[in-house]
């Protein structure tokens, strides 16, 4: 199948890491917000109730249905999953930006858009959110709820306020992860629907993440140039309305927007797995839905192989931080200490990396293995971790800080990170059951399960950070209870280094309460 080709063919050993020859082009790189040049902007309100539901709470899933969508709410949703959150001033007044959500290399090549139906303050119409000015632009007037509802061959896109879209753009990733950009842009859209998935929820916007759907005409409806920025996931948000009324055919759009960079470099293999890993017909978005979940629930869960099995903590369900406040503190440990954490800590993480979620296919197609390098009452060692049981089993024990570090492209953050999870999965069946559409799924649950242990360590007060890997080493270190699996992504935890700050600057402002 190409997608195992492709995930072969941008595989990572120490011998390509060595001699790619890659060199990053700064005069190139792609500017880090989509701008449409001539449409009008819309304000969204920068006065915001922050999600004051606990973390852990709002991981845990609370999935009702609340009251009418409003624009205020729209506004908190976006902000939090995509929003620029902090800014950070170098000497001589260069800045980043930097987002709600973690991206590889700070790239932020994921956008959101909105299909708005019936969301209170603000006219149907299909948007894009830019966060740099916070603000919505439309694309289209009218409700367009039916034309998604449509391509995703699903109704309920039709019935629901609204619909928020995730694309990837491609060169603004692979200006420096090249070919295995692809990768990349399903971690990251993974890493913002953990926000979102907690938001929406949190709000009691009952969210449902949508992977099927036909992508050629889901790009169109978005106006997108399909060789450059591709439909992700949608994810249909608010409460059940009237349905969308019935409309002909939409004409395409064409929007100029500003563009990336003087000069972009193709990456044939990027577009040739998105192509492949495509569906043409609502017809085939259903059908690949049934086979499917039928296949998947045929993938049994695999059980502990060895009587070497250490139960864990039962992991907290309050973390005493509101979801915004542990929005707004998260970012990427850079340096971590070798400060021990919790096995409570530890055990807490594990359980919402691996929450389920409302999706139009199953969910539990990663596994995770993890390296504990210092956690209290766990010994050193290597361990695959069995969620429905809630227990670590024990493959070797020993110090691995060494190896991690190694594992992890030879970064000092996977050997001084308290414990390193590593996702895999088994690639060739996930291909077999839902075609190469399969390593779509592979990579962004990864990346969904990764988001959620950033929000579980940062709201128990320690921090995370995603990295980048040797793939058949990884697959070989935790073998033979790793065989015939492939290493998709990892998330490092531990506590930061000292002086591993920096100081931010928050761009918008929550609204202040009144005192008791």
């Amino acid at each position: 199948m190409t997608a195992r080709e492709y995930h072969d063919r941008t595989a990572h050993s120490p011998a390509s890491v060595r001699t790619g020859g890659h060199t990053l082009e700064w005069d190139i790189k792609p500017f880090p917000f989509k701008i449409y040049t001539e449409l009008s902007s819309f304000a969204l309100p920068r006065e915001l109730d922050p999600p004051v539901i606990d973390t852990l709470a709002a991981i845990a899933g609370p999935q009702t249905d609340g009251a009418t969508l409003t624009l205020s709410q729209l506004a908190t949703l976006l902000y939090h999953s995509g929003g620029v959150t902090r800014k950070k001033t170098y000497p001589g007044g260069g800045e980043i930006l930097f987002r709600a959500a973690a991206s590889t290399g700070a790239l932020y090549q994921t956008e959101m858009y909105v299909a708005a139906g019936q969301v209170a303050g603000l006219d149907a119409g299909l948007y894009h959110f830019s966060p740099g000015d916070f603000t919505l632009r439309r694309l289209r007037a009218g409700d367009v709820r039916r034309a998604f509802a449509t391509a995703a061959g699903d109704d309920s896109l039709a019935s629901r306020a609204a619909t928020v879209l995730l694309t990837g753009i491609y060169w603004r990733n692979a200006w420096k992860y090249q070919a295995r950009a692809y990768r990349h842009l399903f971690w990251d859209s993974g890493t913002m629907l953990a926000n979102l998935l907690a938001v929406a929820g949190g709000l009691e916007l009952a969210p449902r993440v949508l992977t099927g759907f036909v992508d050629g005409e889901v790009n169109r409806l978005l106006g997108l140039d399909a060789a450059r920025e591709v439909a992700l996931e949608l994810v249909v948000v608010g409460h059940e309305t009237s349905i969308a009324p019935p409309g002909g055919a939409l004409e395409a759009i064409d929007h100029p927007t500003l563009p990336l960079s003087s000069s972009e470099v193709d990456y044939p293999l990027v577009r040739e797995i998105h192509t492949a890993s495509s569906l043409s017909t609502p017809g085939a978005v259903r059908a690949w839905r049934l086979q499917g979940g039928a296949g998947a629930r045929g993938m049994a869960a695999e059980t502990a192989r060895s009587a070497r099995v250490a139960a864990l903590p039962a992991p907290r369900r309050e973390a005493g931080r509101g979801l915004g406040e542990t929005i707004q503190r998260r970012g990427s440990t850079r340096q971590f200490g070798h400060a021990p954490l919790t096995a409570e800590e530890l055990a807490t993480a594990l359980w919402a990396a691996t929450r389920g979620f409302e999706a139009d296919v199953p969910a539990g197609l990663v596994d995770l293995y993890l390296i504990v390098n210092s956690v209290a009452d766990v010994s050193p060692g290597a361990y695959y971790y069995q969620p429905a049981a809630h227990v670590l089993e024990l493959l070797a024990a020993g110090d691995f800080r060494n190896r991690s570090s190694y594992l992890c492209l030879e970064q000092s953050l996977g050997g001084d990170a308290a414990a390193v999870i590593y996702f895999m999965a088994r690639l060739d069946d996930l291909l077999r059951v839902f075609g190469d559409r399969g390593y779509r799924l592979a990579n962004l649950e990864a990346g969904l399960a990764g988001g959620r242990a950033y929000l579980a360590a940062y709201a128990q007060g320690f921090g995370a950070s995603g990295l980048t890997f040797y793939d058949r080493h990884v697959v070989e270190f935790f073998s033979p209870h790793a065989a015939g699996k492939d290493a998709i992504f990892v998330t490092a935890l531990g506590r930061s280094a000292a002086g591993d700050r920096v100081t931010i600057e928050s761009n918008l402002s929550p609204r202040r309460r009144p005192s008791a």
